[in-house]
């Protein structure tokens, strides 16, 4: 085989596997459930990857009396609505640390996700008095949500941003 062979076969799995993950990450959006989590931004920026928000899910916590803020814990996800809980599970398959908030205990998962951004538009994590940072996330049976798009949570309703 010559070398310009072995270089377009190579390129063709290349595309395969890329191809493939694609197929299975939009199957996953289409068939997973799916639902809104406050978020905290941080580390909006890394030159290797892109321009991306890095987010840290805080999702209200069920089972709220066996811990204590500060504490780390396995959890489950589930869907309620259209919002995202968590549940104590010492087998769950997402770490959480366990903070307070205004309305009870919420699980801080501890792998936070990346939402890429295009280079054009202002960074959608930096918001004004009053507005929070939501995303909405496909539930996989095992790891941690994949961010789907980004919302503004202002006087109690939830907007979808328009990123593109």
């Amino acid at each position: 085989m010559t070398a310009r062979r072995a270089g377009i076969a190579l390129a063709i799995v290349h595309v395969l596997l890329v191809g493939t993950l694609g197929l299975k990450l939009l199957a996953d959006r289409a068939r997973l459930p799916h639902a809104w989590a406050k978020t905290v931004p941080f580390d909006p920026d890394l030159p290797i990857r892109g321009r991306y928000v890095r987010l840290r899910l805080e999702v209200p916590l069920d089972q709220a009396d066996s811990v204590r803020a500060g504490d780390y814990r396995r959890t489950r996800l589930r869907t309620e609505g259209d919002r995202l809980r968590a549940e104590l599970d010492d087998a769950g398959p997402v770490g959480a640390r366990i903070d307070s908030a205004p309305g009870g205990l919420v699980a801080g998962l501890d792998q936070p996700i990346a939402f890429f951004i295009p280079e054009h538009i202002p960074d959608p994590s930096i918001r004004p008095t009053g507005e929070e940072l939501w995303a909405e996330v496909t539930v996989p049976r095992r790891g941690p949500p994949r961010p789907i798009r980004l919302g503004v949570r202002r006087d109690g309703t939830l907007t979808p941003l328009e990123i593109r």
